[in-house]
């Protein structure tokens, strides 16, 4: 780096990428990360998801944004997860469902 800059990667290790699908508690969101696993007998591969608390000190994420989180200490019991950053934001408005309207 120069002139003394540190690089701002994150610790704790290895960084996710997740759907936020709830925003409902104060500093807490949660997240969908989904992993594509081969199935050990057949072979053919499925999608696993896996839904994790995560902490948002800023409540900077909204519903349906894509966000990039990292582990961390465990802040609560079920929280052990921070937010890094938003990586896309969520470009429909709340409430609208494809479902409903096609």
């Amino acid at each position: 780096m120069t002139n003394g800059q540190q690089e701002t990667k994150p610790k704790g290790g290895p960084a996710k990428v997740g759907t936020v699908t709830s925003t409902g508690g104060h500093k807490t969101i949660h997240v969908v990360v989904e992993n594509l696993v081969k199935h050990p007998t057949y072979g053919k591969y499925v999608r696993r998801r896996t839904k994790l608390a995560v902490h948002d000190p800023q409540n900077q994420a909204a519903l349906g944004d894509l966000v990039e989180i990292v582990p961390c200490r465990r802040l609560s019991k079920t929280k052990s997860w921070r937010l890094v950053g938003v990586i896309r934001r969520n470009t429909k408005p709340e409430g609208a469902d494809a479902r409903l309207n096609p």
